[in-house]
């Protein structure tokens, strides 16, 4: 990862666990991520389902990043973009032993490696945003998205105070209207994409 560049982050459970099993797990994950991560990134989108999680980032500024890694940067122990990466294992890492705790499990619960698919262009970057908030839709968690607890589509919608970078979001739309509409004409495509799958299977 490098600076000034947005990201699509995403990862999974291992085998066919859960990352999230009640609330509070829910919760738990974006306090670690926002702690871990909000001050390296801005947060664009997100959402949590039971076995996976996307977010779509924006890596802060090397100016930003020189400041946050100061004294870990003057000590020449690793380069910055190792400085990032070791941020996010770091989040889930915690996640990880708090999660485990609480189940009363063992071991690994991310698989290996989470991923990142850089974007370059704003449609790409639109088209992300779409997929990330219609993502409960798509694995029929929710008929409706806005409804979904664990996206970022209701803060968007919101004037309540957020972390999330609506603003610049809602521009990439060019207004709220078109952000709305958007997204329910986006829905409307992945609906019926899941009764043409569930057609075949039948």
């Amino acid at each position: 990862m490098q600076a000034g560049n947005f990201y699509h982050i995403y990862n999974r459970a291992n085998g066919k666990e859960k990352l999230f099993i009640d609330e509070d797990n829910y919760l738990y994950f974006l306090q670690q991520f926002k702690k871990y991560i909000s001050p390296i990134a801005d947060i664009y989108a997100y959402c949590l389902i039971p076995n996976h999680f996307h977010f779509v980032i924006l890596i802060k500024s090397e100016k930003e990043l020189n400041v946050f890694f100061a004294e870990k940067l003057s000590k020449g122990s690793k380069p910055l973009e190792s400085l990032l990466s070791l941020q996010f294992s770091h989040c889930f890492n915690s996640y990880t032993q708090a999660f485990n705790k609480k189940h009363k499990r063992k071991g690994s619960l991310f698989s290996p490696n989470y991923k990142r698919k850089l974007i370059a262009e704003k449609e790409y970057l639109q088209q992300v945003i779409l997929y990330v908030h219609l993502n409960p839709v798509k694995h029929q968690l929710e008929k409706d998205f806005i409804n979904y607890k664990y996206s970022s589509y209701q803060s968007m919608i919101s004037e309540k105070p957020t972390l999330i970078k609506r603003n610049e979001v809602i521009e990439l739309f060019d207004d709220i209207e078109n952000f709305k509409f958007v997204h329910q004409e986006q829905k409307v495509k992945t609906t019926l994409i899941n009764e043409i799958v569930e057609l075949d299977i039948e």
